[in-house]
C-alpha cells in the first residue's frame, strides 16, 4: 500500500468514526513518517470513500498486477503477430482520411458559394 492509499484509509476511519480528518489526526494514524506537504495535498483531495478503509494485502496486490501484466503482454504479443493493430491502425487511419477528405469537399463547396455571392453583389 502506498502511503497516499494510507493517508486516504486513515482519513476514512476518521471520517467514518464521525471525526473530521485532519492533519494531526491523520498524522497520528500513520504506521510511516510522511513529508507534510504530501500529507496536507492528499487530504485537500480526499473525498470520504466509506468504503476505503482496510489496506490492501500487499502481496495478493502484486500477484493480481503480476498476473494483469502478463495477460497484458500475451494479449499485445498475440495482437502483434496476427496483425491485427497494423489492420486496425489502418482502418482507423483510413477512417479518418475519408472524414478529412469530405470535410475538406464541405470546405470547398462553401468557399464557392462565398464567393459567388460576392461577386453578385459587386
Amino acid at each position: 500500500m502506498t502511503i497516499i492509499d494510507e493517508i486516504l484509509t486513515c482519513a476514512n476511519q476518521l471520517a467514518n468514526a464521525g471525526k473530521k480528518p485532519t492533519v494531526a489526526l491523520v498524522k497520528a494514524k500513520l504506521s510511516q513518517t510522511v513529508p507534510l506537504a504530501t500529507l496536507i495535498t492528499t487530504l485537500k483531495n480526499w473525498q470520504h470513500q466509506p468504503d476505503f478503509i482496510t489496506p490492501i494485502n500487499d502481496k495478493k496486490q502484486q500477484v493480481n498486477q503480476a498476473l494483469s501484466t502478463n495477460d497484458t503482454s500475451a494479449l499485445i504479443d498475440s495482437l502483434l503477430k496476427n496483425g491485427a493493430i497494423k489492420k486496425m491502425i489502418q482502418q482507423s487511419l483510413a477512417q479518418e482520411l475519408t472524414e478529412m477528405k469530405n470535410d475538406l469537399a464541405e470546405v470547398k463547396i462553401l468557399i464557392l458559394n462565398l464567393t459567388e455571392q460576392l461577386n453578385q453583389k459587386r
